[in-house]
């Protein structure tokens, strides 16, 4: 039954080793496929510092700069959404009016294609934006991405620390979902339903060949339990498909919570040799039949969300919000927050240094 299990396991210990210095920076996305077209998008933002993150709500019709350099993408927003910030200069996590979900994680294998005088040039803090604020399903976005239409540009971190190196996700109320990578200055996407779970390294068609040693294994039987990336990956992607396909959307969404902090890294972790292993500081979880977006910070007590519903993302009369969370996102929030939010100036987009 195991035949496989001894060459897998062999891959899966020499990729393993590759990648044994924990990162500094990780992340764990799942989407949960259950019953009648209950479709649940979850992720953990996992990071060694305060990623000083406010929640902003942004209406339709507002121009967009990509903030790509001298020859930057240019756009219109056809859709409202909300989002997650990082540092007030990017869209790290979000959804969008119709349904549309994008989460930034960390990739370190990242390279991302040189300048070309002949495409614009978009940023990569903008990245997340540009899918929320032009399409309504994954596959209409990753039938434009494919065609390249413009060339990411990365940028250091705000503390200067290394380049940002980030893979991209994003689900529907479908249950369809695409994983967009940069290897090598050439892009990759792997687009479909089966593509529930991203974690951070290793490149993601070798997380799907790490996971399939685990499923060789049975998650009934043993899983593996740190916080490394791989590991991480095959918890999300056995539990979210052992949990229970509820009838009950509130009971799904509280599996799915379940599922979430499972995959989440413990608040101040530290370890001898690895001082600056990521914990998770907050996360988010959004039902996209119900269009709710939930938000959990590890240092508050309570579970709030936002209704998409509920809020005039009209050009006009719609106006940008914005949900102080405070430093190290410590503000308090309980229940339905829409009505919390403030009006405020939108942030730009951080251009290449």
């Amino acid at each position: 039954m195991l035949a496989r299990a001894p060459a897998l396991l062999a891959a899966a210990l020499a990729t393993g080793l590759a990648i044994a210095p924990a990162a500094s920076f990780a992340c764990t996305r799942l989407v949960y496929l259950g019953t009648d077209d209950n479709v649940i998008t979850a992720r953990s933002m996992d990071w060694s510092q305060d990623i000083l993150t406010n929640l902003w709500i942004f209406p339709r019709g507002m121009e967009r700069d990509g903030a790509g350099g001298p020859n930057s993408l240019h756009w219109t927003s056809k859709y409202g959404s909300v989002i997650a910030s990082g540092y007030d200069i990017s869209t790290t996590d979000g959804v969008n009016e119709a349904g549309l979900m994008a989460n930034m994680l960390w990739l370190t294998e990242s390279r991302y294609p040189p300048a070309d005088p002949n495409k614009p040039g978009l940023s990569i803090a903008a990245w997340a934006q540009y899918v929320l604020d032009n399409f309504a399903t994954v596959t209409e976005a990753v039938a434009a991405l494919e065609a390249e239409p413009f060339v990411l540009v990365s940028d250091t971190l705000p503390d200067g620390s290394r380049m940002a190196t980030l893979h991209l996700s994003i689900s529907d109320p479908s249950g369809d979902s695409a994983v967009v990578e940069y290897i090598d200055g050439k892009q990759v996407i792997h687009h479909g339903r089966q593509y529930q779970v991203m974690t951070n390294s290793p490149t993601y068609d070798q997380q799907l060949a790490l996971n399939a040693y685990w499923k060789q294994i049975g998650g009934l039987n043993q899983l593996p339990g740190t916080n490394r990336a791989a590991d991480r990956f095959a918890r999300a992607s056995f539990y979210v498909n052992a949990i229970p396909k509820w009838e009950d959307p509130n009971r799904a969404l509280a599996s799915v919570f379940s599922v979430i902090r499972n995959a989440s890294v413990p608040y101040g972790l530290t370890t001898p040799d690895q001082p600056f292993v990521s914990s998770t500081r907050w996360r988010t979880v959004f039902d996209h039949k119900r269009k709710l977006y939930f938000f959990e910070s590890a240092l508050t007590p309570n579970t709030f969300w936002v209704d998409l519903k509920a809020i005039d993302f009209a050009p006009g009369s719609g106006t940008v919000k914005k949900l102080d969370l405070g430093p190290v996102q410590d503000h308090v929030f309980s229940g339905n927050a829409t009505a919390e939010f403030k009006p405020a100036k939108p942030f730009d987009f951080e251009p290449p240094k």
